[in-house]
């Protein structure tokens, strides 16, 4: 199992808005890093939503738990609910 993964995010405060994203992504029409730059509430968005890489421990739980289990370039289904909001997650490595 990975100690580091490398991933990107879109946060945003409404899970509709986070299920609407995903919709978007799964039909392929747009790219994860343009949907980051129009709707990310993270400072990330402006970078397409780049996270950089990260090891377990440094981002909140549930935000880990659903980036460490996803595979190389694959996106979450579910919003991911956290105390910043709804995140829609890609792990890139």
């Amino acid at each position: 199992m990975a100690n580091k993964i490398t991933a990107k995010h879109i946060l945003v405060a409404k899970k509709s808005l986070a299920e609407d994203i995903i919709e978007q992504l799964n039909a392929g029409s747009t790219k994860f890093e343009d949907l980051a730059k129009k709707y990310s509430e993270c400072p990330s968005g402006k970078k397409g939503g780049s996270l950089g890489e990260f090891g377990r421990g440094q981002m909140v739980k549930e935000f880990e738990k659903a980036s460490f289990a996803l595979q190389k370039n694959q996106i979450t289904q579910i919003p991911v609910k956290t105390k910043f909001g709804y995140h829609v997650i890609k792990r890139v490595r």
